[in-house]
């Protein structure tokens, strides 16, 4: 880190010459404020077109650099999905107008996210970040080959949802301990893991670079830790709530309701240590905002998905820094440089400030995102973000 009139700036070691133009927008303080290069999550849910009465681009983004944020991957489950060059102009006029960062969208692996025919990939390629059907995951065992023979020779990547439908069985939370307790239908972790391994044979076999979504089972922990042992291309993230929350947190509230579930404490460590020791390479989010009527259904009725992009950086510094589990440079690592290196997003000099001997208590009311839901409210944590610089503009500015 290098002082700076009581502003530390962060660099991390792996991103190279980071110089932020801070100056301009921030003036010297009596606290130590600490510059980070600007946050990038490649896995959000931004609602628009289709759902905006969820989210909206504008009310996403701003959400985004109020936690940090400089450049986010939007997911395609919208309406329309974007399985060609003119449903994909859509969103992307859009965020043109209204972000306030840098806002990449995916396009969809299959037309309408059907998982039956592929979209129109060859003119997609040059404008999404990567293809993706998330929240539904391909099925078929030789459409996925097919979508990643075709992404292969576009040289893009394969994004994957893994959940094997067959093995849900009407399933809304984990299959663990709070289910038998409490009289639930759990969701097994073999509907995850076994559809990861399939996508990292079908890797293995078609060279196809591979990017596995919101891990958060033990067994698809070593499923990945393994195929990078034996050099196939693949990488992965997990979200923070899979990183502090188990299923032992739940309560009958639709507020815990997400997919993947939460899932055992064994989980959870295991997830812990594959950040240790670089088996998950990345932290997304997985910011998937609902109304408060669609989440107040209790566990089997609500929908799936949390609020979460405003406190991710709150909640990982609270809970795995300052508790040190891992150091603030590895955090960054997940938070900055491997999303950008792995996505070949380019880095750049945009940045945030924060003040990170602040603590407050979370309180979505506190939150620009429309999305008020989520499982950590009432929840102590450090750090407040001063300010978000994007493109050489204000993105966000803290009022207090």
């Amino acid at each position: 880190m290098d002082n700076t009139n009581e502003i530390i700036i962060f660099k991390p070691d792996r991103y190279p010459a980071f110089e932020p133009d801070f100056k301009r927008f921030l003036s010297p303080s009596d606290k130590n404020y600490v510059i980070f290069p600007g946050f990038c999550d490649v896995h959000v849910h931004f609602r628009e077109p289709g759902f905006s009465y969820k989210e909206t681009i504008e009310t996403g983004t701003k959400a985004a650099a109020h936690g940090g944020y400089t450049v986010v991957c939007t997911m395609p489950n919208i309406n329309p999905v974007p399985d060609s060059a003119e449903k994909l102009a859509i969103e992307q006029e859009i965020i043109d107008r209204d972000a306030v960062i840098d806002v990449i969208p995916y396009g969809s692996i299959t037309v309408n996210e059907d998982g039956k025919e592929l979209s129109d990939m060859d003119v997609l390629a040059p404008k999404v970040i990567a293809f993706s059907d998330d929240g539904k995951g391909i099925q078929e065992e030789d459409m996925m080959r097919k979508a990643m023979i075709k992404a292969k020779s576009l040289g893009k990547m394969i994004v994957a949802h893994c959940e094997d439908k067959s093995l849900i069985h009407g399933g809304y939370i984990h299959d663990g301990e709070y289910a038998r307790l409490h009289g639930h239908i759990g969701i097994s972790s073999e509907s995850e893991w076994r559809q990861i391994e399939r996508d990292v044979r079908l890797s293995k076999e078609t060279g196809c670079a591979y990017h596995v979504c919101h891990v958060s089972t033990k067994e698809s922990v070593e499923i990945i830790r393994q195929a990078k042992k034996e050099g196939i291309n693949v990488t992965c993230e997990t979200a923070p709530h899979y990183l502090v929350l188990t299923d032992m947190d739940l309560k009958e509230d639709g507020f815990f309701k997400v997919n993947p579930p939460l899932r055992s404490e064994a989980d959870r460590q295991a997830l812990i240590e594959a950040l240790k020791d670089g088996t998950i390479d990345i932290i997304a989010t997985d910011h998937a905002p609902h109304t408060i009527e669609e989440k107040s259904k209790g566990l089997k009725d609500s929908a799936f998905g949390y609020t979460g992009i405003e406190t991710a950086f709150q909640v990982l510094y609270t809970d795995l820094v300052k508790t040190g589990i891992i150091p603030l440079e590895k955090l960054i690592e997940l938070l900055v440089v491997n999303p950008r290196k792995r996505f070949g997003i380019p880095f750049t000099n945009d940045f945030t400030v924060w003040d990170l001997s602040y603590e407050s208590t979370i309180d979505p009311q506190n939150f620009i995102s429309k999305g008020k839901a989520m499982p950590l409210i009432g929840k102590q944590v450090f750090g407040k973000c001063i300010l978000t610089v994007a493109g050489g503009k204000i993105a966000y500015e803290s009022k207090d």
